[in-house]
């Protein structure tokens, strides 16, 4: 059974950046999409990007569009959010999740996410 796990959060001052990494055991991550969701404070969950199994096809929230960015090594079997100029709304809980679907699938709602990772807190404050 495919478990993930994600690593990466922290601290970080407005402007600074993180990598997010999102770690796979029990299957092989190539067979999946991955995505990765925030959740703040009271809110509601949403998808900010995602990447199919191939790596050849992405889907996010326009908003993040020109900070953020995903990759995947399917040698390493991880998947890797970088978050570039961190702003406070950026603050949350991020989660990573495994889909099936075909070579190019993508998807940016939680209910096509079969398996997900517990979260790790990123926290943008001065």
């Amino acid at each position: 059974q495919l478990q993930l796990v994600e690593s990466g959060g922290g601290l970080v001052q407005p402007g600074g950046s993180l990598r997010l990494s999102c770690a796979a055991s029990g299957d092989t991550l190539a067979s999946y999409y991955i995505g990765w969701f925030r959740q703040a404070p009271g809110k509601k969950r949403e998808g900010v990007y995602c990447i199919s199994s191939s790596g050849r096809s992405t889907n996010y929230l326009d908003s993040v569009k020109d900070r953020f960015t995903i990759s995947r090594d399917n040698a390493k079997n991880t998947v890797y959010l970088l978050i570039d100029s961190l702003q406070p709304e950026d603050t949350g809980v991020y989660y990573c999740a495994a889909g099936a679907g075909d070579y190019y699938s993508t998807s940016l709602r939680p209910r096509d996410f079969n398996s997900w990772g517990q979260g790790t807190q990123v926290t943008v404050s001065s």
